[in-house]
């Protein structure tokens, strides 16, 4: 007998993550391959992070701290919140499966961009809501397009910024005004998993919402800017109200003590985020330019990835580069995101690109 699937679990396509780097060379047979794929810092986790890892291992035969008190702690303090403010997640992808069971109902709906983090939509759907999908303007949020699609039914909306897979941001004011149409019953939800890598001045700032007890929630993570991808942890700040519910729904004991002792390190490493910081603003430089020279225009881009047309299928581009040993992500179409790397992984990426495009490439 057939299991009997739910139709909106059943249409959902698997999320694709990027092939590990041991098994393309192994599967090709190359060796020093480099992975530009997941917006990961190429410059690895803060040695203060690094340190405390071996020490916490004595400690895993026992259960993590479930309500995380040292880290929210520490992060209420840089946020001049309030512990009650904040929420751990295993990565921030797990917060926003947590609104999504808290606050989403079968029939209610959920407003996103149609080219965003494809997690919000997977989670809006497996909750049996709908997801309503709002084209981007230009490569970015069209946020006025996004408050007209507000209904009675709405419950979330989702906010990345800097966006994955664009890079783009949206201002300040166009926060505002998005914020002055969003009806109460509505809980924004700003996705920042980049934010510590922005350099316009004019960004939103998600947290005064939260601290005039709006019903939004502003998402960090240690996985970028922090190199912790690999522990998983990520975090929230929103209304005490909100935190209240989510714990009604979050796993007791969701964020392990290594990913709780290196994060609370790393948040202390304010040097290595400014080189991480530096280096990507650097290398993007560097990255963009040889772009340009192959008539390829990136997006302009706040975060650590260029997103761009490669002028023809994107997929051939893609599977090419692979057998070259670059992996990078395509997107859809002709459009591929490629993290900014090491100086000689950019290096790589670059000269695998000319050689896969040399027969279009105008001398």
């Amino acid at each position: 007998m057939p299991l009997k699937v739910h139709k909106d679990i059943a249409s959902l396509v698997p999320y694709a993550p990027g092939k590990p780097m041991e098994e393309l060379e192994r599967e090709l047979g190359i060796a020093g391959a480099v992975k530009l794929a997941s917006n990961e810092n190429p410059r690895g986790p803060s040695p203060k992070a690094r340190a405390v890892l071996s020490e916490a291992a004595h400690t895993l035969n026992r259960y993590p701290d479930g309500g995380g008190h040292r880290l929210r702690g520490a992060l209420a303090e840089r946020w001049k919140v309030t512990p009650d403010h904040v929420i751990l997640g295993n990565g921030s992808d797990e917060i926003i499966g947590l609104l999504v069971r808290a606050f989403l109902s079968p029939g209610d709906a959920a407003v996103m961009a149609d080219q965003t983090f494809p997690i919000y939509k997977m989670e809006v759907r497996a909750a049996h809501s709908e997801a309503v999908e709002v084209p981007l303007k230009n490569w970015r949020h069209d946020l006025p397009a996004m408050a007209e699609a507000v209904t009675a039914r709405t419950r979330l909306l989702f906010l990345c910024n800097p966006n994955n897979p664009t890079g783009t941001i949206v201002s300040a004011a166009e926060v505002d005004a998005l914020m002055a149409r969003v009806p109460e019953q509505v809980i924004v939800v700003f996705d920042e998993a980049y934010c510590e890598y922005v350099r316009t001045r004019d960004f939103p700032d998600s947290l005064g919402f939260v601290k005039q007890n709006r019903h939004v929630i502003a998402l960090r993570t240690f996985s970028k800017i922090y190199g912790l991808a690999g522990l998983r942890i990520g975090y929230g700040v929103t209304t005490p109200e909100i935190t209240g519910y989510l714990n009604r729904v979050r796993p007791p004991f969701n964020v392990n003590s290594l990913a709780q002792r290196a994060a609370l390190a790393a948040l202390e490493d304010e040097e290595h985020v400014a080189l991480s910081r530096a280096m990507n603003q650097a290398e993007m430089a560097t990255v963009r330019a040889e772009l340009g020279a192959l008539d390829l225009h990136p997006v302009p881009s706040d975060a650590n990835f260029l997103f761009f047309d490669v002028g023809r299928d994107g997929r051939e581009v893609f599977e090419a580069l692979l057998r070259e040993g670059v992996i990078v992500r395509h997107i859809a179409g002709r459009m591929l995101r490629v993290t900014i790397g090491l100086p000689e992984e950019n290096k790589r990426f670059l000269q695998g690109l000319k050689k896969v495009l040399a027969p279009s490439i105008v001398k």
